[in-house]
C-alpha cells in the first residue's frame, strides 16, 4: 500500500529536500505541498493524505494549531511534526494537539521512513533524542523508572524478545522482519532509553514488567 504524504513547511528548500528523500522510498508518494498551516488544512481536506509532515513554525497558524484543527476536520490523517526542538514541552504540546509523531529535522533518512511506517501501523513515533527528554522528564516527576510507552508497540516486542535471550536472527524470524530492521529497532530502543548494553535492556524490561522475573 502506497503511503500518501503531504508536506507542510514554509521553506521551499526544506520541502524540496524532504520530497527528494521521500521519492527514494518504496511505496511513498508526495500528494501535495503547503507553505502555511491554513494551506495544509485545505490540502489535507482535498487530498486526504495518509500522513502530513508538518513544521511547527509557519506563517499564519502554527503547525501545532493546524494539527489540532486537522484532528477535528480530517481525523483519518496522521500528523508527524517536524521540529528543530527536542525539549519535552514542545513534544507534549505536539502530542496534545493530536500528532502521531515528532521528528527532529536533523534525523537520518532511515528514521524518517521508520516514522512513516510506524504511524501507518497506528503507533506513535518520537525521535530518539526527543524520547530521552521525555524519559528524563518522567523520571524527574515520578522519581521512578520510565514508563514503557516511550517505545512503540513494535519496539516493545523487540525489547521483550531481546530480554528473553533471543538472538537478532531469531527475533527477525519470529516477527517476520529482516535482520537489518531488527538491528535498527534495537539501536533505536537503546537511544530512546539511554541504555548501551543488552544487560541494561534486560534490567529495564524487568523493571517495567515487559518480561516476568523468571523469563
Amino acid at each position: 500500500m502506497t503511503i500518501r504524504v503531504l508536506l507542510a513547511d514554509d521553506h521551499a528548500l526544506v520541502r524540496a529536500g524532504i520530497r527528494s528523500l521521500l521519492g527514494a522510498m518504496a511505496e511513498v508518494t508526495v500528494v501535495g505541498e503547503a507553505s502555511s498551516g491554513e494551506e495544509a488544512l485545505e490540502l489535507a481536506a482535498r487530498e486526504q493524505p495518509d500522513v502530513v509532515l508538518m513544521d511547527i513554525a509557519m506563517k499564519g497558524i502554527t503547525g501545532l494549531e493546524a494539527a489540532a484543527q486537522m484532528r477535528e476536520r480530517v481525523p483519518s490523517v496522521r500528523v508527524v511534526i517536524l521540529s528543530m526542538h527536542a525539549g519535552e514541552e514542545y513534544v507534549l504540546q505536539a502530542l496534545r494537539a493530536g500528532a502521531a509523531g515528532y521528528l527532529l529535522k536533523d534525523a537520518a533518512t532511515g528514521e524518517l521512513e521508520l516514522a512513516l511506517r510506524s504511524v501507518m501501523r497506528g503507533e506513535s513515533w518520537l525521535s530518539p533524542a526527543v524520547s530521552r527528554q521525555v524519559v528524563e522528564g518522567y523520571v524527574q516527576r515520578t522519581g521512578g523508572d520510565a514508563a514503557p510507552d516511550v517505545l512503540t508497540a513494535r519496539q516493545r516486542e523487540v525489547l521483550r524478545l531481546v530480554a528473553g535471550g533471543k538472538s537478532t536472527k531469531e527475533i527477525a524470524f519470529l516477527l517476520n522482519l529482516s535482520v537489518k530492521t531488527v538491528e535498527t529497532h534495537r539501536a533505536q530502543i537503546m537511544d530512546r532509553l539511554g541504555i548501551r548494553d543488552v544487560a541494561g535492556l534486560v534490567r529495564y524490561a524487568l523493571r517495567t514488567g515487559l518480561v516476568p522475573p523468571d523469563a
